[in-house]
């Protein structure tokens, strides 16, 4: 099994507006409308891949069954905990001449709805892969992660987390079997700037001394780096293309991280690379990956396809 979960799923509603103007009324020449939040990109991308998954979190209101509605219209599995006050966030994001959001705030979570995620990481076996994905909730303890892989140590269950300074760091002791920080998140970690990949590698390295099994570093238009766990440092530039929407690249990495990884046996070069084009064929379109798009990014690097 593969479980994501998203603690503040949104429902994005992304508009283009020409020469957006303050104070006037404006009129958007593209809308789009996406179901939002780190986990539930990663558990879009592993279907359009071919790989199932569960989406769980939180939902409430009449946002939070749209969200759920546009996930089942992907194929996407759900099972998400309904939370009785507020409702699931609106995350508006307006593409003009700059780009601006507008993020809503989310439901008010009860231990009691805590408690039920806990009921649902209990039906994770060994083997199974977890992503904990995006940051938590102010109503949320800023411990979660931290909990939740304290609550499954032990159990054999092969843990993702992509998450920034002390939500990732404090996860370390407890062995992730895949980090995720970009180079500018890794240096904030250890209070440096990073921006090089011979400059990334020794941090990478020390992720590793306190504790991640496999680090994998995203440097935008540098490619990427992989320190996997057995010390072997695989690198590589990005496919060549035009980034046209950054939103969800990094999802996309870690998705297709674990499709590599699944269907290559545990090869960790096929993983770091099917994540590499994964991610960006994200960036290169409107849309989350597909398949077809990643294999020919694939093929583009001379790794073929799958």
């Amino acid at each position: 099994m593969i479980m994501t979960v998203t603690f503040n799923p949104s429902l994005d509603y992304i508009v283009s507006v020409d020469n957006f103007t303050l104070g006037q009324v404006n009129r958007t020449t593209k809308e789009l409308l996406f179901p939002g939040g780190k986990g539930l990109n990663v558990s879009m991308v592993l279907k359009n891949l071919g790989l199932d998954s569960v989406a769980v979190g939180f939902m409430a209101g009449f946002t939070g069954k749209a969200i759920e509605d546009l996930l089942r219209d992907r194929g996407v599995d759900t099972s998400f905990i309904e939370v009785e006050e507020g409702i699931s966030r609106i995350n508006v994001k307006l593409r003009s001449n700059e780009e601006s959001e507008i993020n809503g705030m989310g439901p008010a979570i009860s231990k009691d709805n805590i408690q039920q995620l806990y009921t649902k990481l209990d039906s994770l076996k060994k083997g199974d892969i977890l992503v904990l994905a995006g940051s938590i909730p102010a109503v949320m303890p800023e411990s979660m992660y931290m909990d939740i892989m304290k609550y499954l140590d032990g159990r054999g269950v092969r843990i993702i987390v992509d998450a920034t300074k002390d939500l990732l760091k404090n996860v370390l002791p407890y062995h992730p079997f895949l980090v995720k920080p970009n180079n500018h998140e890794l240096g904030e970690i250890f209070g440096v700037e990073l921006h090089t990949k011979d400059e990334v590698i020794p941090y990478a390295k020390k992720m590793q001394d306190m504790g991640a099994v496999n680090v994998l570093i995203s440097m935008a238009g540098d490619g990427a780096l992989l320190v996997d766990e057995n010390g072997k440092v695989t690198e590589s530039v990005p496919p060549k293309g035009q980034v046209r929407n950054s939103v969800g690249a990094g999802d996309s990495m870690v998705a297709g991280f674990i499709y590599g990884y699944l269907t290559g046996n545990g090869d960790y070069e096929k993983a770091f690379y099917t994540g590499l084009c994964t991610g960006s064929a994200s960036a290169f379109s409107d849309n989350l990956a597909t398949k077809p798009e990643v294999e020919a990014l694939l093929k583009q690097l001379g790794k073929g396809g799958n």
